[in-house]
């Protein structure tokens, strides 16, 4: 089944989850677990890494495009797709569309990373920029599918998205047991709560017992504020952050209910703790990560829950970043 519905919400199950693995395993890359015994004295824990920012396309985002696009019907697939996306989703779904012969528009705020925008438009796709101030994605979106015949393609609030999402939650799961551990604990970036609300899905399947908590970044953390008032919540948004990837500042409507059900609880993370993060991932692990995919590291560097003498998993989400700002964030005293 594609999913299970229990008291009004839907999760992606045990069954659902197996298929989407067996889906995507053609085009997704199966990423590696990583440890690091640098991180690992400094936080006292046996802290797992996964590093997404290895996927194809560059994130996670890769596996639910997947999931999704590999599922259109005949029809649908000379429609093509619509989706709107800070970078990452419109990236993954870009890269799918060149794979498998479809058209593709992506909408970008006009904000967006310079990066993100030149990796759409490389992968053949069309970009629709748009001015967040003045226009509205979702209406854009839907006036492009009526004109075009186009499938609209969510980045998270979609049940083939969030059950794609939930392929990476099963596949810690599965590299955790090969070394013979259970996890106690494990964080995952947030935004509109798909890919939390899929990866916790996908642990629970193998490791029920698993705390999973989101991360978030100061003042969007809707997630966070939701979980903890016990309904969805709208975070104050104040200012920015550089955690472009993550600036949706209330949770999803489908996502929520499922994260309400399987997180432990939500965590927010500074910029200056972000930077630190990405600082340590590039000089001790020798990988590129993104602000937006760093937030995890983040919190566990931060101390933001308690994990001296647990089995730990963290997740880097994504490492589509600018060049120049790169650079600005591995030279920064912080």
């Amino acid at each position: 089944m594609l999913e299970t519905v229990k008291q009004n919400h839907f999760e992606p199950d045990a069954g659902a989850i197996t298929e989407a693995q067996a889906r995507i395993a053609p085009f997704a890359v199966r990423t590696p677990i990583l440890e690091n015994d640098a991180l690992n004295r400094l936080v006292g824990a046996r802290v797992f890494i996964k590093p997404e920012n290895l996927q194809r396309s560059g994130s996670f985002k890769l596996r639910g495009a997947l999931n999704r696009a590999l599922q259109l019907s005949p029809a649908e697939l000379q429609g093509g797709i619509v989706a709107w996306s800070s970078g990452n989703h419109g990236l993954a779904i870009s890269y799918v569309a060149k794979e498998l012969g479809i058209k593709a528009t992506i909408l970008m705020p006009q904000e967006a990373p310079k990066t993100k925008i030149e990796g759409v438009r490389a992968n053949g796709a069309t970009v629709r920029l748009y001015d967040k101030a003045r226009e509205v994605r979702e209406e854009i979106g839907a006036q492009i599918a009526a004109e075009t015949g186009a499938v609209i393609v969510p980045p998270y609030d979609d049940p083939f998205v969030m059950t794609g999402q939930a392929t990476l939650g099963a596949e810690i799961a599965e590299q955790v047991k090969k070394q013979g551990c259970e996890l106690d604990l494990a964080l995952v970036s947030c935004s509109g709560g798909g890919l939390a609300a899929g990866a916790a899905c996908g642990i629970h399947a193998k490791m029920p017992r698993t705390a999973v908590y989101s991360v978030e970044p100061d003042h969007f953390d809707g997630m966070a504020l939701s979980l903890e008032s016990g309904e969805r919540r709208k975070a104050a948004a104040i200012g920015s952050s550089i955690c472009d990837a993550l600036l949706v500042p209330i949770p999803g409507e489908l996502t929520y209910p499922v994260c309400r059900a399987h997180l432990a609880g939500g965590l927010a993370v500074s910029d200056a703790e972000v930077v630190a993060a990405i600082r340590f991932a590039y000089r001790e692990l020798k990988l590129v990560v993104e602000p937006g995919g760093a937030v995890s590291l983040a919190a566990i560097l931060a101390g933001k829950v308690t994990v001296e003498g647990k089995i730990v998993a963290i997740l880097l989400s994504g490492g589509n970043v600018d060049a120049e700002k790169f650079a600005s964030y591995i030279n920064t005293a912080v």
